[in-house]
């Protein structure tokens, strides 16, 4: 493992400023996190699953304490303004936690099996070891409690590696565990390079991975775990089409679709990024989507009365420019564009909505992950085109349709390609269900009683009694 040092900084996409900056850890350091981890390990199983939840509890309540704090830092890391930004911690985070922390007994629990006379059988759930959660800058918290929390819960020891755009995030994090009396090498952060992370899922003291973020990002966290039969768990892009059927709520489903397609800056892995519509609707529903779309405030984040921020990066605003600039070129017509916002400037991470009609598959921006504020509309005559429209993607992490007939709703949803069907919902994780997706999204597995299978392996006991 190399033992060069370099330090990372955080540029805040609010004003460009250096934010944070942060010396990445060698290997001397690399393997003391490591050698921790393992040494915790036999003390934390025998840590009484209830207990667990306990600490989880006052870790939560911790981060609940710092929301203020939190709230203004984390908009000044990716961006999102600050009137959203304590969401992240006083909904989804402590729902999510807690959800996983109240059903941690029953889904940990030993599985009885048919009695036999003179045998003792059952099934144990028993912890993998040390699991390395490698967590994303757009939903920090949330993305981060999906892996981390489960996987303490079912007795491992945890190594988390944060984007480095939001490394505050895990230093928040560890905070709040020590504080909650985890005991000292069950939960630790690390802030490193790709050729560190590489070498500790190739370490045997690792025992599996999770891995939010891109394909590429997917496909080398599966090649440095290959050979090492752990457990690999991804989710990854999503270019998650919503369907507005002809009998939809209209007005209903116009506001859910735009907040769906542009909150976070449209920086979300199940945010919506591509719409059909019946054409028995389209253009009253395309008129009340520009008109929603217009009303948004693009400004300084940390303004309470802004709706819409920078994106987090300017080379990723960049990048969504470019897919729109193709489009265009392609045919596509802006019916709102960055002319509609006086703070979005080209170079800059400051990115007004965009909403494209006259797309085609053709387009970048209907087919590949956009990751940013841009929407791309098209008609639709029924529902088979519909179907045949969301499915043809690569991706599968999320579907919405928008419907009075919540039984049709399912059987379109049971056609689609997906790991969720919302039906007149969507960009929502619910902790009782759970998340994951199929094709190039990944084969990720998170909340839900489903959960904590890839923190755990089975092993049976086969007990004879003596005769």
């Amino acid at each position: 493992m190399s033992s060069l040092v370099s330090v990372q900084h955080i540029v805040s996409p609010v004003d460009g400023s250096v934010l944070a900056e942060r010396t990445l850890a060698d290997g001397a350091r690399i393997e003391a996190v490591l050698a921790a981890a393992h040494a915790a390990r036999r003390g934390w199983v025998s840590v009484p699953v209830e207990r667990r939840a306990a600490m989880v509890e006052a870790m939560v309540r911790h981060l609940e304490s710092q929301v203020g704090e939190i709230a203004v830092e984390l908009t000044r890391q990716m961006g999102r303004p600050v009137r959203y930004t304590p969401n992240e911690i006083t909904r989804g985070f402590q729902e999510r936690a807690r959800h996983m922390a109240s059903i941690a007994p029953a889904g940990l629990a030993q599985i009885q099996v048919p009695r036999t006379e003179g045998f003792t059988k059952f099934i144990r759930r028993e912890p993998v070891g040390t699991v390395l959660v490698v967590a994303p800058w757009n939903y920090p918290y949330l993305t981060a409690v999906n892996s981390i929390v489960p996987a303490l819960l079912a007795g491992n020891t945890v190594v988390l590696k944060h984007a480095s755009q939001t490394m505050l995030v895990a230093e928040r994090l560890q905070g709040a565990f020590d504080a909650a009396g985890l005991p000292p090498g069950v939960f630790q952060h690390v802030q490193a390079g790709h050729d560190a992370i590489a070498a500790m899922i190739a370490d045997r003291r690792i025992d599996g991975v999770v891995f939010t973020g891109s394909v590429p990002g997917g496909a080398a966290i599966e090649r440095a775990a290959a050979g090492r039969f752990i457990g690999v768990g991804t989710e990854l892009g999503g270019k998650d089409p919503s369907y507005v059927r002809a009998d939809a709520d209209l007005p209903y489903a116009i506001g859910e679709n735009v907040d769906g397609a542009f909150f976070n800056s449209g920086q979300s892995c199940c945010a919506i990024e591509r719409i059909y519509v019946h054409r028995d609707v389209h253009d009253e529903f395309v008129e009340g989507f520009v008109a929603a779309t217009r009303a948004y405030v693009l400004a300084d984040p940390l303004d309470p009365a802004t709706t819409i921020g920078p994106m987090v990066t300017a080379a990723a605003a960049e990048a969504v420019r470019g897919q729109i600039a193709e489009a265009l070129a392609a045919g596509a017509t802006a019916l709102v564009g960055e002319r509609d916002f006086a703070a979005s400037r080209p170079g800059t991470a400051y990115l007004g909505p965009t909403v494209l009609v006259g797309v085609e598959h053709s387009m970048r921006v209907m087919s590949e992950e956009s990751f940013g504020p841009v929407i791309g509309i098209m008609p639709v005559a029924d529902d088979d085109e519909a179907v045949a429209r969301m499915n043809d993607s690569r991706y599968g992490l999320t579907a919405s349709i928008w419907t009075r007939d919540v039984e049709a709703a399912a059987r379109i949803g049971a056609r689609v390609e997906t790991g969720t069907v919302y039906a007149n919902r969507c960009d929502y994780v619910d902790p009782v269900l759970v998340w994951t997706g199929v094709k190039d999204t990944g084969r990720g597995i998170a909340l839900s009683s489903l959960g904590f299978d890839p923190y755990v392996r089975p092993k049976s006991y086969h007990l004879r009694h003596p005769s």
